[in-house]
């Protein structure tokens, strides 16, 4: 590509290097996180429901063993929804990165290996998650339709084994936000020496 191009794109990129104020991936990944927890919490307060079912008794919450689990298939199918426009805007953002290349984060991985991780473990858990939404289905609609507990164990232990690899990759994306300053608009303005409540007025 043509380098007065390039130039013309990046004068018209933001302090943080992107075309808009705020990122848009960091947004996106914590509503795809908060819709895969609650949808696998309440699947898991659905399987627990008989244990539970003296307790909303005694407060009085009129709660039904099904709702829980309508709660669990519509967040993980959000979820699902949600992750593929927060893998789109991670990789359109990581393209637009410009991190110091001297800088070694607290895992010992140069900005570039961060980045790669960063992105691949990206699209792994868009497929597990996608994955995990498929599995979800089949046992709402097909597997266990007549069922009371409509989710298996193995199911659950899948979730919250995907949650873990979440805290992993998250701890990559918090590092290339925090340690190596990619995208975060405050720092930016900062080292800029500009005020970055500025941006809030």
């Amino acid at each position: 590509m043509n380098s007065e191009l390039i130039e013309q794109l990046r004068a018209s990129l933001g302090a943080n290097g992107l075309p808009y104020n705020i990122p848009i991936h960091p947004n996106l990944v914590h509503l795809t996180l908060g819709l895969f927890i609650i949808g696998i919490t309440f699947d898991f307060v659905g399987v627990l429901f008989p244990l539970q079912k003296p307790i909303f008794k005694f407060l009085a919450l009129p709660a039904e063993r099904e709702n829980f689990f309508d709660v669990g298939w519509y967040n993980m199918l959000a979820s699902s929804i949600i992750t593929c426009f927060t893998v789109a805007a991670g990789f359109y953002e990581i393209m637009l990165a410009e991190p110091s290349p001297d800088i070694t984060s607290a895992w010992g991985f140069k900005a570039m290996e961060t980045m790669l991780w960063h992105g691949v473990g990206g699209v792994l858990l868009f497929s597990l998650i996608v994955g995990m939404t498929v599995w979800r289905g089949f046992q709402r609609f097909l597997w266990r339709k007549q069922e009371d507990r409509q989710v298996q164990w193995s199911y659950l232990v899948a979730g919250f084994a995907i949650m873990f690899i979440m805290y992993l990759h998250g701890t990559l994306g918090a590092q290339l936000a925090a340690e190596f300053g990619v995208h975060n608009t405050a720092d930016s303005l900062l080292r800029l020496g500009e005020n970055p409540n500025m941006l809030l007025k």
